[in-house]
């Protein structure tokens, strides 16, 4: 038990007139197991991983996700669908009961940080109810050395007590679940989800929000790697587009799988301190890495066992799709550390595209690239989700729109900024989907070429073929990938009937444009340039 003195200081703060009796303070991973362990929070796997449920809430949940509405963020916030407002008064009342729920719990308390670069870190306090909880913020959120001073005053605190449920006719939340942001307080409040994530991602939020405003600096959600020479490469994409897959490069250093910012001088750093991976259908042949990272200390959620066994099984849905692992960055063995990296020379966004019309690889000048990152757009399939028939069109501002406090269009100008002031920067926007038709006429691009796509344009050798401009999307595309037959690179060359591929393409240009016109009034001239023509020229 951690000294009380010690655990109420940094409580007081927080809200809490004295320390709960029982309250560990920034416990080590294997006494955190054993806690979740005695509290029947989880089961160990096999391979030592602790495997825990998080209930009736298998994901986020954006449409309970409140930011406090004040003098501070009345002007400033992007007021929506995304960022829901929230009364400071209703704020205080819930975070005085949270507080009373848990003046006689258990509870564990930690100290910790975002930012690998020390001139961008937000100091961290973790509440945590649950052990594992608390281990998840051990793994995600970076650590401070072992004799470190985190007396510190934190800059966001974040208090998360699943089990404390809302009532919404009193405490102005729209079910018993909910998530707050109160940017004046510096707190977050999350109660009524044991999802993990909610705690991540709360904290991604508000470095959306500040990192912007007080430092200039890009946050993006991406992941990033970097080569032996100290080249970096960013990866942009939605759920299913392969940014983790394909960041995840044993000749390459990774520094990150999620959450990064953009500095004006200081390149590229990882917020996080750890990876929050999806599992379903896990392969160790395909993604060894993430495979041998679930061991001793790692977390593993919503996945079950094989009957009679303590091994996991990566294929079972029955709870959810949405099973993930959570570990230490040091788990994976080409890890970059500490987690930063030079500006990058080379912009990845990645998109499943369905309809099969977008080239497999293109180039993006600065108002293409703009464009496409205020639309951040993929396609979900038939099957993926009940009532899905047909290719479906999503889009997601700079590929994380439900993250970002501010309007979309900030972000946007800010990557143009960017390649302004870096201006070897080269972006690429990758289909990782269909070719030869839409899905259910076409098929998968092959992982192989898309690797080989990658490596050709992280190596240079594209500088020395010749582009051709797409004549809808005006996006630039290479004659020539080594590794990579060249008659998928045209992507209407690969359709038997030219005039469907026209139409088609046709389609999804419109999608574009009518996506974009909730922005268009916000974007300037630049990033309206690069919208696709509807006309077909061929």
């Amino acid at each position: 038990m951690a000294d009380h003195k010690a655990v109420a200081a940094r409580l007081a703060p927080l809200g809490f007139s004295q320390a709960p009796p029982r309250a560990h303070l920034n416990l080590p991973p294997a006494a955190l197991v054993e806690h979740a362990l005695r509290r029947e929070e989880g089961q160990l796997t096999d391979t030592g991983a602790l495997m825990c449920d998080t209930g009736q809430f298998t994901g986020r949940s954006p449409k309970d996700r409140f930011i406090v509405q004040d003098a501070g963020t009345a002007e400033s916030v992007w007021w929506g669908d995304i960022n829901i407002p929230f009364a400071p008064a209703q704020f205080t009342q819930l975070h005085q009961k949270m507080v009373a729920y848990l003046a006689d719990k258990e509870i564990f308390v930690r100290d910790a940080y975002a930012g690998a670069n020390p001139d961008y870190q937000l100091k961290l306090r973790v509440v945590n109810e649950l052990a594992w909880h608390n281990l998840f913020c051990y793994n995600l959120f970076l650590r401070p050395e072992a004799e470190a001073d985190t007396t510190w005053a934190p800059d966001f605190s974040i208090i998360c007590a699943p089990g404390f449920e809302a009532d919404p006719a009193v405490d102005g939340t729209r079910q018993k679940n909910f998530a707050i942001i109160n940017f004046t307080e510096k707190l977050i409040l999350i109660g009524g989800t044991a999802y993990a994530g909610e705690m991540k991602k709360g904290i991604f939020g508000v470095l959306n929000y500040l990192l912007p405003h007080q430092h200039q600096t890009l946050p993006m959600h991406c992941s990033a790697n970097v080569g032996a020479q100290g080249d970096t490469a960013i990866f942009f994409g939605l759920s299913g587009t392969g940014k983790t897959t394909l960041s995840t490069d044993p000749a390459r250093g990774l520094i990150g799988d999620d959450e990064h910012g953009w500095t004006p001088e200081a390149g590229i750093f990882n917020f996080e301190g750890g990876c929050y991976a999806k599992v379903i259908d896990l392969n160790p042949a395909k993604e060894p890495e993430i495979w041998d990272a679930i061991r001793f200390g790692a977390i593993v959620e919503n996945t079950r066992f094989r009957p009679g066994t303590h091994t996991v099984d990566y294929a079972n849905k029955s709870v959810t799709e949405n099973t993930r692992t959570a570990y230490p960055l040091h788990f994976i063995p080409n890890a970059v550390v500490p987690s930063v990296g030079a500006a990058p020379q080379h912009i990845f966004f990645l998109t499943a595209d369905a309809f099969g019309v977008l080239p497999p690889l293109s180039k993006l000048d600065r108002s293409h690239a703009m464009y496409h990152f205020l639309s951040g757009y993929t396609a979900k399939v038939a099957g993926t989700e009940m009532g899905i028939v047909e290719p479906q069109t999503t889009f997601s501002a700079c590929f994380g729109q439900v993250f970002l406090p501010l309007h979309p269009t900030r972000y946007a100008e800010m990557l143009g900024q960017k390649m302004d002031e870096n201006p070897d920067v080269q972006v690429w926007l990758v289909n990782t989907g269909w070719s030869g038709g839409s899905y259910g006429t076409g098929q998968r691009l092959k992982l192989a070429h898309t690797r080989a796509m990658i490596a050709a344009a992280l190596s240079g050798v594209l500088s020395e073929v010749n582009f051709r401009t797409h004549p809808i999307f005006g996006v630039a595309v290479p004659g020539a990938v080594p590794g990579v037959p060249t008659e998928i690179l045209d992507p209407r060359h690969t359709w038997r009937d030219k005039d469907a591929y026209d139409r088609t393409a046709t389609e999804l240009a419109e999608k574009f444009i009518k996506n974009f016109e909730k922005y268009a009034e916000f974007a300037n001239a630049d990033i309206l340039a690069g919208a696709p023509k509807v006309a077909v020229e061929v």
